[in-house]
């Protein structure tokens, strides 16, 4: 049975220490948000912001996608946090700093135990050398972990390795093209790390289009201002739309119900663009049935 699509554009970060941007999120427009329980919270806040994220999400109302980023398993916070997502109703549980099988393991055993359904699942954020070297093997093994998303962490893999991206981001390329390949290998999502200049509208802009061009299902995001951006650049382009249309109605007629190759408007097209086109129109009506849920 196939999946239903979920449109991921925009997964917007909402500190979950912060109350009014907890109150705030449930009427944003973003495809997904990521309640956050790390980086934004503080150590003597981390306790906090748990019990109150716990209670949002019991009445929250948020139409979209919902995930908990916790803090990392060998923290004093990790698994307590990871324990409350578990009942908490939400779509996926974000790990960060992923580096080991285990770190798979012990989050999808701990899940499990406390009887989190098999529909919660693990996305996994690389931001580190170890969790590049190693992303295809968390990959293949996070497959049977409930892991279904890989994540980049543009900023935390500047740190840990010394380097300074440019504005084309080309010294991190090699290895966010590790991180988008295993991601595909395993039929995973993969997600593009957040622009931290939020005023910037145009440098947003031009990372959105680069990150949709390499394949990213959609773009992390650190303020509202920023959501608009993300969905505009990774909705399909209505002439794309048109042509997907045209390719699914041709392959439909009776007399090209078995035929592979076909000729469209002067231009030759296999089954393997019937499969493209079928999913960017799937995409079109997830993302419709995304707005008029808002």
């Amino acid at each position: 049975m196939t999946k239903p699509f979920r449109p991921r554009r925009s997964l917007l970060f909402v500190p979950a220490a912060n109350a009014r941007a907890l109150e705030k999120s449930v009427s944003l427009a973003a495809d997904a948000l990521i309640y956050d329980l790390e980086d934004s919270a503080g150590p003597r806040e981390k306790e906090d912001a748990r019990e109150r994220l716990a209670t949002h999400l019991r009445s929250d109302g948020f139409a979209g996608e919902r995930i908990v980023r916790i803090n990392t398993l060998d923290t004093p916070w990790g698994l307590d946090d990871l324990r409350m997502a578990a009942k908490a109703g939400v779509d996926a549980v974000l790990l960060p700093k992923v580096e080991t099988v285990e770190t798979l393991r012990q989050a999808a055993e701990t899940l499990t135990e406390a009887g989190a359904p098999d529909s919660v699942k693990l996305w996994a954020m690389i931001e580190t050398p170890l969790g590049i070297l190693d992303v295809g093997k968390l990959a293949a093994a996070g497959r049977d972990m409930r892991v279904t998303a890989l994540m980049v962490g543009p900023y935390d893999i500047a740190l840990s390795t010394g380097i300074d991206p440019g504005a084309d981001r080309a010294e991190l390329m090699p290895w966010i093209m590790q991180i988008m390949v295993a991601a595909k290998a395993y039929g995973m999502a993969v997600l593009d790390g957040p622009y931290a200049n939020f005023r910037d509208q145009e440098g947003f802009a031009a990372e959105c289009a680069s990150g949709r061009r390499l394949g990213f299902d959609g773009k992390t995001l650190i303020h509202p201002s920023q959501i608009a951006g993300a969905n505009a650049a990774y909705s399909p382009d209505p002439a794309a739309i048109a042509w997907a249309e045209r390719i699914v109605e041709t392959f439909a007629k009776p007399d090209n119900s078995d035929k592979g190759v076909l000729q469209i408007e002067g231009r030759m097209v296999e089954r393997l663009h019937l499969k493209q086109s079928q999913k960017l129109l799937a995409m079109r009506d997830a993302i419709a049935d995304r707005e008029t849920a808002r």
